[in-house]
C-alpha cells in the first residue's frame, strides 16, 4: 500500500478501533494491517476481522518467532513467544553435524524451523502433527531446510527408520486442562484447533503418551524437550523420570516459559542452566 494511501487521521482511527477491541499493541498491529492491504476495502475488511478477535498472524499470514518469519495459515496454532525457550534448549545439543531433530506436535513447524535456522551445522529435520492444515503449513516452513513433515497421531506418523535415531525430540504438546479451555483468550478458543490446546483433565494426557514412547525413538544420547506450565512442571518431571528419561525443569522468567528436559540414561554431559532467561 502506498505511503499516501492512509492519511494520519485514518491510521489513528484504526489504532483506536484496535485498542477498543483490546489489542495491546494496537499501533504496531495497525501498521502491519495497513502494509498487508492494497485497497481501502481490503483494509476495512481485515481490520474488522481483527476487531472480531481473529489472530493477527492468521490475517497477515505470518508470525515472527525465534528470529525468523514463519507462515501461519488460518486454523493453525499460532506460535507463542514463550515457546522460544524450547528452541534455545534444543539448539545446544544440536551442535554436532547431522543431528536428527524431531518437532512433534509441530503445528506450523515454527520450532523446527527456528532450531534449523539457529543450528551451527546441517541437521536432519523431521516434524509431525495430526492436523492436516498444520501439516500443510509446516511443509512450507520446513522446506528451506529440507525438512520432512508427516501427518498422524504422534509417533504413529513417523517412518520406522527414525527408531532410536532422534538426537533431539522437541514437543510443544497441548497442556491446557480441559476445564480451563473456556478461560483462554477468544482468539485462541475460536480460531485455533482445540486439539493443539486441550491436554485432558489435568493437561498432561498428551505428554504421558509422548514420554512413554519417546525412549523407543531417541538415540543413545538423545534428549526430549517439552513445554509445560509452571504448576504442572513437577508432574511433568515425574512423567519423564518414570519413562526412564532423567529430567529437570528449565525456565525463562522474561518469557514466562517453563520446559522439562529429559535425557536417555547414556546421555552426554551436555547441560544447560535451570534458567535460560
Amino acid at each position: 500500500m502506498s505511503s499516501n494511501f492512509v492519511a494520519a487521521a485514518h491510521r489513528a482511527a484504526i489504532v483506536e478501533q484496535l485498542r477498543a477491541a483490546g489489542c495491546v499493541w494496537a499501533d504496531d498491529e495497525a501498521d502491519l494491517l495497513i502494509s498487508a492491504t492494497s485497497t481501502p476495502a481490503d483494509l476495512q475488511s481485515i481490520v474488522a476481522r481483527r476487531v472480531d478477535g481473529e489472530p493477527l498472524e492468521h490475517i497477515v499470514g505470518w508470525a515472527r518467532f525465534g528470529g525468523i518469519r514463519v507462515m501461519v495459515a488460518p486454523g493453525v496454532f499460532v506460535p507463542r513467544a514463550r515457546t522460544e525457550l524450547l528452541v534455545r534448549a534444543a539448539v545446544r545439543p544440536v551442535g554436532r553435524r547431522n543431528a536428527v531433530v524431531l518437532d512433534l506436535c509441530c503445528g506450523s513447524g515454527a520450532v523446527g524451523a527456528a532450531v534449523a535456522a539457529k543450528a551451527a551445522g546441517p541437521l536432519h529435520l523431521h516434524a509431525a502433527d495430526v492436523d492436516p492444515a498444520s501439516v500443510a503449513c509446516a511443509r512450507l516452513n520446513l522446506a528451506p531446510w529440507g525438512g520432512h513433515v508427516y501427518q498422524g497421531d504422534l509417533f504413529a506418523a513417523l517412518p520406522s527408520h527414525l527408531h532410536r535415531r532422534v538426537d533431539v525430540l522437541v514437543a510443544n504438546v497441548p497442556y491446557v486442562p480441559t476445564a480451563q479451555i473456556g478461560m483462554l483468550p477468544r482468539e485462541a478458543r475460536l480460531y485455533e484447533p482445540r486439539l493443539s490446546l486441550d491436554g485432558g483433565v489435568d493437561g498432561l494426557d498428551v505428554l504421558r503418551r509422548v514420554a512413554a514412547e519417546a525412549p523407543g525413538w531417541l538415540a543413545p544420547r538423545g534428549h526430549l524437550i517439552v513445554e509445560t506450565s509452571q504448576p504442572q512442571s513437577s508432574a511433568a518431571l515425574e512423567l519423564l523420570d518414570r519413562a526412564g528419561l532423567p529430567a529437570r525443569v528449565i525456565t525463562d522468567s522474561e518469557l514466562g516459559a517453563t520446559a522439562v528436559i529429559g535425557g536417555m540414561p547414556s546421555h552426554s554431559n551436555w547441560r544447560t542452566s535451570d534458567s535460560l532467561g
